[in-house]
């Protein structure tokens, strides 16, 4: 089972161990647990969409850095209108007003010509006093978060997948010593119904014999849905079809050659990612805080126009032309350039009280760290007692299983010699069955325990690397 604190993220703890997935006779996939891992990091639309998520980011670095280039806008406006003027203030406010220009007459006039305007504006920010660098890193530090969440989710993703693998093998091993029992229960069913036939047992005998052999199949059949659940939980976590796969039976035979990591607690892909949410928060903070300084800009416009009122024209005159030709040619331009700087002198109001907010985030997600920080500082310590604890059991296991066995041999000759009753007898098969479970459990547990370290120490690596 895998255990997740806050934000879907933290503390994978990895512990215990259930029953077994494929029934019996089928024909299983053999699965490495390398081939698991690279699968599901392949597959798995988790990861997949954090990644999108950092090429977004960074793309939104390259959209930031690019803010720099000056704004150049280019206009061509062709009109036909009247041109009257009349002396008189007026204001357009929140709706389009017109910018005809043209002499005062007594009266209204309603000829009317075609006019064109072509302006080339161009504005350039040069000097923002850090505004711009402000937000070229408050934008790579959303690509660090990014990419601190995509390892996280891989390294998660990886002890999820390690875990459920080994979950697989115990119960797989557990349905091949279910079936053992099987065999056993069936072998003694066998020899009391002969010595009942016999009169040499009472008919009891017989009917204990048969229950035993019933339950023995029971337990294959509940073995069997759990290994099946287990199938099912890897194969979601690969993002592969339903297969009934086969785990390396290494684990059953080796042992960790070491159980040490240098990593530091620190370098957690979990705590890394907690970290660059403190870093974002301040980079925020840093951001609002450059965005009360002014700017200094250049600009510059170009403007040329055309028009079909000649420059005499007036109410006496009346000289103009309606040709959409003459209307249209540009025969007046003006250029205007300089420098301005430009200071909301209120944004100092506005933004401070945005900042001291942002900084009160920043001391929650400091908080929130150094929580994970402490837990699974706790797991680590917790993991290598579970270590010690496993390898005091891997070594008393075997020791269990040859009593057990000796038992069993003794009371089955026993029993067939009429020397002992089935009560004893079933009661060493109990004991060589449990044995047996116990010996196989002893190494996973062993495994176990060296994963649940690796996922507190956030050195995955460490416990890869002594699977192959």
């Amino acid at each position: 089972m895998i255990i997740f604190g806050s934000n879907r993220i933290l503390l994978v703890l990895v512990t215990g161990f259930f029953s077994s997935t494929i029934a019996f006779g089928q024909v299983q996939k053999a699965l490495l647990l390398s081939e698991a891992i690279k699968t599901g990091l392949q597959n798995f639309q988790g990861i997949q969409a954090k990644q999108n998520y950092l090429q977004s980011s960074a793309e939104l670095v390259k959209n930031t850095r690019a803010e720099y280039l000056p704004n150049v806008v280019a206009s061509i406006q062709q009109s036909f209108g009247t041109v009257n003027g009349q002396f008189g203030p007026s204001s357009a406010y929140g709706i389009n007003g017109t910018t005809s220009s043209g002499p005062v007459s007594s009266s209204q006039r309603w000829s009317a010509a075609f006019g064109g305007v072509y302006v080339l504006n161009t504005n350039w920010e040069i000097f923002s006093f850090g505004r711009l660098q402000s937000r070229i890193t408050y934008a790579a530090s959303q690509v660090n978060k990014d990419s601190a969440d995509l390892a996280q989710e891989q390294f998660v993703q990886s002890v999820k997948i390690a875990g459920a693998y080994l979950n697989l093998l115990i119960t797989q091993t557990l349905m091949k010593n279910a079936n053992a029992n099987l065999q056993r229960a069936m072998s003694i069913q066998t020899v009391v119904a002969a010595r009942t036939k016999n009169g040499l047992n009472a008919g009891v005998d017989s009917s204990i014999a048969n229950a035993e052999v019933s339950k023995a199949k029971l337990l294959i059949v509940d073995a069997s849905n759990t290994e099946q659940q287990y199938s099912n939980q890897l194969a979601q976590l690969i993002n592969a079809a339903p297969d009934q796969y086969s785990a390396d039976t290494l684990f059953l035979k080796t042992l960790p050659a070491t159980y040490n990591t240098e990593l530091s607690i620190e370098q957690n892909p979990q705590v890394k990612f907690y970290k660059s949410r403190i870093d974002q928060s301040n980079g925020y903070a840093g951001l609002l805080s450059k965005s009360i300084m002014p700017g200094i800009n250049l600009f510059g416009i170009f403007q040329s126009r055309g028009s079909g009122f000649d420059y005499n024209y007036s109410a006496i005159t009346n000289n103009y032309s309606k040709d959409y030709f003459t209307g249209i040619k540009p025969a007046r331009s003006n250029y205007v350039t300089g420098v301005s700087m430009a200071w909301n002198i209120m944004s100092v109001a506005k933004i401070k009280h945005q900042v001291t907010a942002q900084q009160f985030i920043s001391k929650a997600l400091q908080n929130e760290y150094d929580l994970i920080s402490t837990q699974l500082k706790d797991q680590l310590v917790l993991a290598d007692q579970r270590i010690t604890n496993s390898l005091l059991s891997w070594h008393e296991a075997p020791v269990q299983y040859k009593a057990a066995s000796d038992a069993y041999l003794q009371k089955s000759v026993l029993f067939k010699n009429g020397l002992s009753n089935i009560i004893d007898l079933q009661q060493t098969l109990y004991l060589l069955n449990r044995a047996e479970t116990d010996v196989s459990i002893s190494y996973i547990n062993v495994w176990q325990s060296l994963l649940q370290k690796a996922a507190a120490s956030g050195d995955f690596d460490f416990f890869l690397k002594q699977t192959r």
